[in-house]
């Protein structure tokens, strides 16, 4: 984790206080969650302001916990305004790729943070390819491309299910987002980490595939 960075501290309140303030005043919610209806008639904020909502606790308690144990890799390696600008690029990214998937669908929703936090969780194992992390669930040290290749496991899954509000599509962007944003930060990860950069890319291409299949 590299320590909890303020960028990262502010983050989290912030999803916490506009997904409690959701959880209380459905009309909050419903003003500024994913909805391609209400984006296609102008409503372009809600690309930024459904990544500060969730559909309950543990969604959100899943997406900030994600979020505080790879967003301060991220932060130590390119600095608080270039994290920032990964964050945002792969929060709006992910739901604008979920606007042009889910297009001819006025009325689905969304919300979560779940693009931006695609993007950090993508970059911080391509920042730090010999990452290693277990789950409480599966005690077993796991490199970090097959963390990233889970995760877009489960987004399918999700696609797929689409069983709730939880915006699964918006992962998909924002991991994307974040591969292109790291590297364009910085270029040296081409070489210094090109075996995982080789497998994260190929897991995007495949997952692409069943992506278009899903479709």
């Amino acid at each position: 984790m590299l320590g909890l960075h303020l960028v990262v501290v502010v983050l989290i309140v912030s999803n916490v206080l506009a997904s409690i303030s959701g959880f209380k005043n459905q009309s909050f919610f419903d003003r500024y969650k994913f909805q391609i209806a209400k984006i296609k008639s102008g409503e372009q904020i809600r690309l930024l302001s459904s990544g500060f909502l969730h559909v309950n606790f543990n969604h959100l308690l899943f997406n900030m916990l994600t979020l505080y144990f790879f967003a301060g890799y991220v932060v130590y390696s390119i600095g608080e305004i270039k994290f920032l600008a990964l964050y945002f690029t792969s929060l709006y990214l992910g739901n604008y790729l979920s606007l042009r998937y889910h297009e001819n669908q006025d009325n689905y929703t969304a919300v979560g943070a779940s693009g931006a936090v695609s993007g950090v969780v993508y970059s911080a194992v391509l920042l730090y390819p010999n990452m290693q992390m277990a789950f409480l669930f599966f005690p077993i040290p796991l490199p970090g491309y097959v963390i990233g290749t889970l995760y877009l496991i489960y987004t399918l899954y999700g696609m797929k299910k689409q069983q709730d509000n939880i915006g699964h599509t918006a992962h998909f962007g924002g991991a994307i987002a974040g591969l292109l944003a790291t590297i364009a930060f910085k270029p040296s990860v081409i070489s210094e980490a090109a075996f995982t950069l080789a497998i994260l890319t190929a897991t995007i291409l495949v997952a692409a595939y069943f992506f278009r299949r899903i479709k």
